[in-house]
């Protein structure tokens, strides 16, 4: 295990600072939290010191008189004191400390000051500090309940990790996985995180032998490097799922398509995607993940097969529909598994998957087995409501061989109590069980987005570019030029600084022509009517010029053959530093967001699996006649561009758009290089 946090999420002893007999009072919810902890435990209050009740006037002096090592130093003291009580807790030889007050960096000047005081103790101590402002972490396994929520020291010990951004998130999930029949193994609230992140909790995690999975609740990310290879290392060995606060948070950095789209929001949950982490968007289907999570994974797949075995039709249905939406396959089951399907069931009912059992009987076990052994079923989903005089659900899940070794999710339903006592016996049995539809298709899709990622290409990054971007403002021609080098086909054009350049452009290219205005410092050209197209005569280019507008260059480029117009775009964002950007081209990507986001530098082959995020990925698979798009042209094009970013620190942003898919291929139709220094300004 990892041992820089041991002395926090594992002390030897505790000791709490700030302690008080008033029940209001803060430090007296902690003392009454940490009474339970069996090992060594002391309390310190300066102001009122009462020794013979073990209540001391100082740090020094409590560990003079406690049997055991005082690792941590629970601090409920104000911001104003924290500092100072840190200090005191650090030269009685405290490792960890955990203050719980607020009052600091969210708080303005004055707060902020404080929170350098207890920043600068911290790093000159060594000192591990967990929040400010936070209402702690439990270890339910140790007793150890450092939190002045009472309740929290009735957790069941388990194996799943909650790992919060918020106090109150890292309760309320804690206590929702209880409620779903789990454990916790540990509950951090991180709080303001003025030491102690998500990402070194992640990696703590990573050698905690009691966690089989882990919840990750994110609000702001300080290092997103750091954060991806703390996630990258956890997924490596067990399951992370991270629920991402933040969805309306379109951002600061709306200069391009690229910047607009590629919100904190989209780009921390894609970061932690291709980090390994399965990705959901609420508490509840987080809740869901992990009780199937924490309990089966299914070997790594690009297209899982999902068999469905159900008592009911209406509520098979309901999970086969959702499945369906969530793009989870079901395969129709082989001949020989529906052969010695027919032999279990009636002949009314529905059997080459899902398969519809009618009211469950005595055959019911062996209709499960023959479905979960199905060559084409990867993962098997029963639904049963608890008929005592029917089937006991258990075990028949137990007598179909269901478990590590042939997943399975099983959904019951039925009375509260009822339900109660098969999740228990099924989870026992390492079955996660789930109680409803809704919850049961969550579950699925966190399983099968989890063998999907384990599946994915592992190859290195992408190659370094041939070449780095020129330096200084870049107008489209010379941006198109640069592609050109990466291997990156562009329309034929001539850069025009006349009118009579013009026409002897029109004349060379032939109709019809694109004609723009050329000029580094816009970037939207459309905006200011630069752009048009389709011009075929000379007194259609004069009138395109004339709208142009005097004293301008301008680009006279062929027309490009139609196709599906994408956007592909490369950036430095202020957190996870040079990130890839692919959607819907035109204006259609800012008005449906239907982007996939990746971290660069990339591999082509990594680079290659972007479209399959788009909703819109049926556009690019010939739909109604039209072209099919080269996954692997488009990895080489996408890593080409991500390694250029790489090679060029002096490049903010490139951004192709629109990227054309034609009957030939790919071809960049417009292009945009922004540079760091000096960003280019529309005008």
């Amino acid at each position: 295990m990892s041992t820089h946090l041991t002395p926090l999420f594992a002390p030897e002893g505790v000791v709490v600072i700030g302690a008080s007999r008033q029940s209001g009072k803060l430090g007296a919810a902690m003392a009454r939290s940490l009474a339970t902890f069996p090992g060594a435990r002391a309390l310190v209050n300066a102001r009122r010191p009462q020794p013979g009740e073990g209540v001391y006037a100082s740090v020094a002096d409590a560990a003079a008189h406690t049997g055991g090592r005082l690792d941590l130093a629970v601090l409920c003291v104000p911001a104003a004191g924290c500092a100072d009580a840190l200090a005191e807790a650090a030269a009685a030889g405290c490792r960890a400390a955990l203050v719980c007050a607020g009052g600091f960096g969210e708080a303005g000047a004055e707060g902020e000051a404080y929170a350098e005081a207890l920043r600068r103790v911290a790093q000159d101590t060594g000192v591990r500090l967990l929040g400010p402002n936070t209402s702690g972490f439990f270890a339910p396994h140790l007793g150890l309940t450092a939190s002045f929520v009472p309740a929290a020291g009735q957790l069941p010990a388990g194996d799943i990790a909650v790992v919060a951004a918020s106090g109150g998130v890292n309760h309320a999930l804690a206590f929702d996985l209880v409620a779903a029949g789990n454990g916790i193994s540990l509950g951090v609230g991180l709080g303001a995180g003025l030491d102690v992140t998500a990402a070194d909790v992640l990696e703590h995690l990573a050698g905690d032998g009691r966690t089989t999975a882990v919840a990750l609740h994110l609000e702001t990310v300080p290092d997103g490097p750091r954060l991806v290879a703390a996630v990258r290392l956890l997924a490596a060995v067990k399951p992370v799922v991270a629920l991402v606060v933040g969805r309306t948070d379109v951002g600061d950095f709306a200069r391009s398509h690229t910047g607009a789209l590629a919100t904190s929001w989209r780009t921390t949950r894609a970061a932690l995607r291709q980090a390994g982490a399965v990705v959901v968007d609420d508490e509840r289907e987080m809740v869901d993940a992990l009780t199937a999570l924490s309990r089966i994974q299914l070997r790594p797949h690009p297209d899982p097969g999902l068999g469905l075995v159900t008592a009911q039709a209406g509520p098979g249905l309901l999970i086969a529909d959702r499945a369906g939406t969530d793009g989870i396959r079901m395969p129709e089951l082989a001949a020989a598994t529906q052969d010695a399907v027919r032999e279990l069931l009636p002949p009314l009912t529905y059997q080459r998957n899902p398969v519809d059992t009618g009211r469950p009987a005595e055959t019911f076990a062996r209709v499960l087995a023959a479905t979960a052994t199905d060559p084409q079923v990867d993962l098997l989903a029963v639904y049963a409501l608890t008929e005592p005089d029917s089937v006991d659900l258990a075990s028949a899940a137990q007598d179909a061989g269901l478990g590590a070794d042939s997943p399975a999710v099983v959904i019951v339903g039925g009375l509260p109590e009822d339900v109660a006592e098969q999740r228990a016996r099924l989870h026992k049995a390492g079955i996660p069980a789930l109680t409803g539809p809704a919850s049961a298709a969550n579950a699925v899709r966190a399983l099968v987005a989890h063998a999907r990622q384990r599946a994915l290409p592992t190859e290195g990054a992408g190659q370094e570019a041939t070449a780095s971007v020129p330096t200084g403002p870049l107008d489209e021609d010379a941006a198109k030029t640069f592609l050109a080098e990466l291997g990156i086909r562009t329309p034929e054009r001539v850069a025009c600084d006349t009118r009579a350049e013009a026409h002897y452009a029109l004349h060379l290219l032939g109709g019809p022509v694109a004609v723009k205005v050329l000029d580094a410092a816009i970037l939207h050209k459309t905006e200011i009517g630069g752009v048009h197209l389709g011009v075929r005569t000379p007194d259609e280019l004069d009138a395109a010029l004339d709208a142009i507008g005097p004293d301008r260059r301008y680009l006279v480029e062929a027309m490009a053959p139609p196709g599906v117009d994408l956007v592909l775009g490369v950036r430095r964002d202020p957190v996870f530093g040079p990130v890839v950007l692919a959607g819907l081209g035109g204006t259609a990507a800012e008005a449906l967001a239907d982007v996939a986001i990746r971290l660069a530098p990339l591999s082509a082959a990594e680079a290659a699996g972007m479209p399959g995020d788009l909703a819109a990925r049926a556009l690019l698979d010939g739909w109604r006649g039209g072209p099919k798009l080269d996954r692997a042209e488009f990895g080489r094009v996408v890593s080409a561009l991500a390694a250029a970013l790489a090679a060029s620190p002096g490049t903010a942003e490139i951004e192709i758009n629109p990227l054309r898919l034609t009957a030939h291929g790919l071809i960049a139709l417009d292009a945009v290089i922004v540079p760091t220094a000096s960003p280019a300004q529309d005008r």
